[in-house]
């Protein structure tokens, strides 16, 4: 008989796609990054990672005018960090846009 070799358990990361539009998009220089967590998190957290990936650009300028959409429901005026962003769910950020 074989011994037989277990896999170690691996935990594994779950994502929140974070988008960026307009002049967001411009200031990332990307249209999305993929934020990874193992659990819920404050959405303050999610932006202050966002931020810490694109350092010297005006990414923490532009999202903080932002409107922010967890799926499709607006944040608001909440605080960042009362804002719990579940793994699988995708955050983004919509500057404000001129015209009508």
């Amino acid at each position: 008989m074989a011994d037989t070799v277990e896999e170690p358990q691996v935990k594994e990361t779950e994502i929140i796609r974070v988008r960026y539009w307009a002049a967001a998009k411009a200031a990332a220089g990307t249209p999305e990054d993929l934020v990874e967590v193992s659990g819920p998190v404050p959405l303050g957290e999610v932006m202050r990672e966002v931020v810490a990936r694109h350092p010297g650009t005006r990414l923490p300028e532009v999202i903080a005018s932002c409107s922010v959409l967890l799926g499709d429901q607006p944040v608001g005026r909440e605080d960042p960090e009362s804002v719990l962003v579940r793994p699988g769910t995708s955050v983004e950020f919509l500057p404000p846009f001129a015209g009508g």
